[in-house]
């Protein structure tokens, strides 16, 4: 009985391959038509156009997205008609951008995922523009993922040049969020495997993010001038540059950045926005008429531009988050046949041998990137060490760290270990006392009889203030040197 069910199903199956291969060997005209706007859209993709804007007609392509979208639903995998739809998807999501509808150009890319396509080089074109939505709309670690799956693609394809890129997206949607550690650690991955005088340009841009971002802002300005003399410096180098001046109380300097960046035609509305900020505190040649006219503008920028788009953007983050949740459903007896072939063909197919190839380039970069990142925590201990050990030994080691005035020991703290000081009183709600302990405890080498006489409370009531700060922080006085140590290296 259970072998004539078997004999049933393979004959079956076979019956709706059958079924299929008929579908695919019937092209209507439609659907080669719709395969010949594709063709188009990819050769003006090639020469940096794109369809429905610089050439052809936004109706065709959405006529042809339309029309290909059932075909390759029921089509076996790798088919023209699945490679043509991912196409049509990509090309319509980039006219849809272009546009100002960033929600229905995340469908038509999401539409692309699902399409089962093998073109990798346009399923990373795809989660890049995914990325770029997702870091409008300010969702940085979702753009992240999107970079990584896109990164991953090309990697698939052996385009490392365009992975390399992606991986410095990456590293800018940390910067972003001021991940110091995790962008550094990509960046020097970069630089170390990387040659192209474009991708080391934008891995020093993102560089000035982070600072920016970590108020180094000297720092900032020094990586710009380096991009200045490349002559690779775009309007963000100049954005972050205005805003270091602008942080440093350097005015001027902010002010001629700043008017560089509102005179770049077609600029970013966002970055016009900031800058206009700049201008209109800064510049005291304004009159009232002025101030008015630009105070105007910005306020125009932002309710019937910014925060418009940025919704605009927030709801199509949200689609993808959806799509990313949902719980895949098979739809009709066909798909599920299609699927059942598709993953004979990519076991069997030529291209195995490229994907464990992409992969093991891969695990080899992250290893590196691993080991890389260990040996830096590493090093930066060592620093932290040896800081520690030069006061412990400075018989005026008082003076040198300014412990009489709080203010400057937290600014000598800041500096010499990495915002210490800074981290203690944001992160952990300490007064001034509990942070001035768990200095000493820092630097070490000091008994709790010394402590008490370094803050002038009893031995007793030391060991007291120290058991309740560490348990403020989630530790124990034990173990509270290494906890500090830790919140240093973070």
């Amino acid at each position: 009985m259970f072998l004539k069910k078997q004999i049933i199903a393979i004959v079956s199956m076979k019956a709706m391959v059958v079924i299929c291969i008929a579908l695919c060997a019937c092209t209507p005209r439609s659907l080669r038509e719709a395969q010949e706007v594709v063709a188009q859209a990819d050769s003006l993709w090639h020469e940096g156009k794109i369809y429905g804007v610089d050439g052809g007609d936004s109706a065709t392509l959405a006529q042809a997205y339309e029309r290909l979208k059932p075909r390759a639903q029921f089509t076996i995998h790798n088919s023209q008609f699945t490679n043509s739809y991912a196409h049509a998807c990509y090309h319509y999501g980039k006219l849809l951008r272009a546009k100002g509808d960033p929600v229905s150009a995340m469908q038509a890319f999401i539409a692309a995922t699902h399409s089962h396509t093998k073109d990798y080089h346009i399923l990373g074109r795809v989660y890049s523009n995914m990325g770029d939505i997702c870091h409008l709309a300010g969702y940085f670690p979702f753009a992240y993922d999107m970079y990584e799956r896109s990164g991953d693609m090309y990697l698939r394809n052996g385009d490392t040049l365009l992975y390399y890129y992606d991986l410095n997206n990456m590293a800018y949607e940390l910067a972003e969020q001021g991940k110091k550690d995790s962008v550094e650690t990509i960046l020097v991955a970069i630089n170390s495997n990387c040659i192209d005088d474009d991708v080391l340009a934008k891995s020093l841009e993102t560089k000035a993010l982070l600072l920016r971002n970590i108020e180094q802002y000297d720092s900032v300005i020094e990586i710009v001038n380096v991009l200045q003399q490349q002559h690779r410096c775009l309007p963000m180098g100049y954005v972050l540059k205005a805003s270091a001046f602008w942080h440093l109380n350097q005015r001027d300097s902010a002010l001629f950045y700043a008017k560089l960046v509102l005179n770049v035609p077609n600029g970013s509305k966002r970055d016009k926005f900031n800058m206009l900020y700049i201008v209109l505190n800064g510049d005291p040649t304004l009159n009232t008429d002025d101030i008015k006219a630009l105070s105007d503008q910005r306020a125009d920028l932002e309710m019937l531009e910014l925060v418009p788009l940025h919704k605009q953007h927030a709801v199509a983050a949200a689609e993808l988050h959806r799509d990313l949740n949902k719980t895949p459903r098979s739809k009709t007896i066909i798909y599920i046949v299609c699927a059942v072939i598709g993953i004979f063909i990519i076991f069997m197919f030529v291209y195995a041998y490229r994907i464990r190839r992409a992969k093991s380039q891969q695990q080899e970069i992250l290893k590196d990137v691993k080991r890389q990142q260990f040996e830096h925590l590493q090093q930066k201990r060592q620093e932290i060490e040896h800081s520690c050990s030069a006061i412990r030994n400075e018989s005026n080691w008082q003076n040198l760290i300014n412990w009489k005035d709080y203010e400057l020991l937290c600014e000598y703290i800041d500096k010499h270990f990495f915002f210490f000081a800074n981290k203690l009183k944001k992160n952990k709600n300490l007064n001034e006392r509990e942070i001035r302990l768990c200095i000493l405890v820092l630097i070490g080498g000091f008994s709790d009889k010394q402590m008490a006489d370094i803050l002038c409370y009893g031995e007793k009531s030391i060991r007291g203030i120290k058991r309740y700060a560490a348990k403020k922080m989630g530790t124990n006085s034990a173990n509270l040197r290494v906890y500090l140590l830790n919140m240093v290296m973070g």
